[in-house]
């Protein structure tokens, strides 16, 4: 029995099981999610910090003009007056996501990963334009994640494509489900389907750093089965997080899951996003690296490498560029963190290091927040290493069919040397 013989339907439609995460900052790049697309599997691209990373694909210079345009912020502790220009954020989003689209050749899809916790100085309105925009250019599905998202259904219900687009929920317990639900109910447009995100998933948690060993993934998506029974639902419900081989996947689709959603595997791929030099790191991690933290901004835990770099920053906040963690108030926990910790600064350091939080814009623009999933330290058993010490990277497809088709736990590890 393999993931094979199992199929996702969603809107009359057939998918191959497998959903690769939203990792972002463009860490699920188009060619990422074109890889699964092509394989009859649902891809996602993420739209965090959507703006910085057009500039990167296409040359365009969102972020210098916005940095340009407030620059006299710079050393103000007050960033409330920092404000995204929302023509440009749909003008980026459209380009990013119609770029994607474009390229579809398979009988697959491309979902977005669509953070909340996005707050952009203006939450309501920012994620507003990024759904719609999003939908606008074709998006096949969104996924909304990192939050509750119970107005979420709300800023999108008057959009022309509101009961046509797939949407979907990521949730870690069953009081969130039945929490967005009720929203849901109220505008007659349920979700599509619900991912159910476990305690070993990378990146933003649902869980506090000190009770996540307390929840199992298996847990959750048994009381979630349960309580759609018991309602009378029929919604395809997606595991995520700690699901390493195409058997841990078999488990959870016998168990009645449709799919099952993936990304740490991923990271290492050719096709993502992260310089080669971070993939080797990963590569590299073993279980005593990583770690759930509270350095995050967004109040979330995060699960991550203790060797990113971001845990060792001490830079002035870039919210005049980036900024997408300030919330309605332009407050971002990492500002405060940043002057409190200027001045107490001790002048015989030799290094300032800011203590509390760290500024994850910066970090993951630039790939220094290495988040990973609890199964990073596995990622070795997928790779084989070169004459010089380094690891073969994988291609997102070699990853994509060793879930496909692999049995009792097995690992088939690409052919050393061998290039698709």
């Amino acid at each position: 029995m393999n993931v094979n013989n199992f199929r996702l339907k969603l809107g009359g439609k057939e998918f191959v099981p497998i959903v690769i995460g939203g990792m972002g900052v463009n860490i699920s790049t188009s060619e990422l999610a074109l890889s699964a697309e092509r394989l009859g599997g649902i891809g996602h691209i993420s739209d965090a910090e959507v703006m910085f990373v057009c500039d990167q694909m296409f040359g365009t210079s969102y972020v210098s003009e916005k940095r340009q345009r407030y620059a006299s912020f710079v050393n103000n502790r007050d960033k409330s007056a920092l404000q995204f220009d929302l023509e440009q954020l749909a003008e980026a989003q459209k380009r990013y996501v119609s770029h994607t689209m474009s390229q579809k050749t398979g009988n697959g899809a491309i979902f977005m990963n669509c953070m909340e916790k996005l707050t952009m100085n203006n939450s309501a309105a920012t994620l507003k334009v990024r759904m719609e925009a999003a939908m606008d250019a074709g998006i096949d599905g969104i996924t909304l994640a990192a939050g509750l998202n119970l107005r979420s259904l709300d800023l999108i219900c008057e959009h022309e494509r509101f009961r046509d687009v797939k949407l979907g929920i990521i949730i870690s317990s069953v009081r969130a489900l039945s929490i967005f639900l009720k929203r849901a109910v109220r505008l007659q447009r349920l979700p599509d389907y619900i991912v159910v995100e476990g305690p070993l998933a990378g990146g933003h948690l649902g869980f506090s750093p000190d009770d996540w060993q307390s929840y199992t993934l298996q847990a959750i998506v048994t009381e979630t089965l349960a309580f759609l029974k018991k309602e009378n639902l029929d919604i395809p419900v997606i595991p995520a997080g700690g699901i390493f081989t195409g058997t841990d996947a078999v488990e959870f689709l016998q168990m009645g899951a449709s799919a099952v959603q993936v990304a740490t595997r991923f990271t290492i791929a050719r096709e993502s996003g992260l310089p080669d030099e971070v993939k080797q790191h990963y590569l590299n991690a073993r279980q005593e690296d990583v770690e759930v933290n509270l350095s995050s901004p967004t109040g979330y835990p995060m699960r991550m490498l203790k060797q990113s770099p971001t845990l060792q920053y001490g830079m002035k906040p870039n919210c005049e560029g980036l900024g997408y963690l300030l919330d309605n108030s332009g407050k971002c926990s990492y500002i405060e963190d940043y002057y409190q910790s200027l001045e107490s600064r001790n002048p015989a350091e030799s290094r300032f290091v800011v203590k509390g939080h760290t500024c994850l814009c910066t970090g993951m623009a630039r790939y220094d927040c290495w988040t990973c999933g609890h199964t990073v330290s596995r990622l070795k058993e997928t790779a084989s290493r070169l004459p010089d010490g380094s690891w073969q990277l994988p291609s997102a497809e070699d990853i994509f069919m060793d879930y496909l088709l692999s049995e009792n736990h097995s690992i088939r590890k690409p052919e050393a040397g061998k290039q698709r």
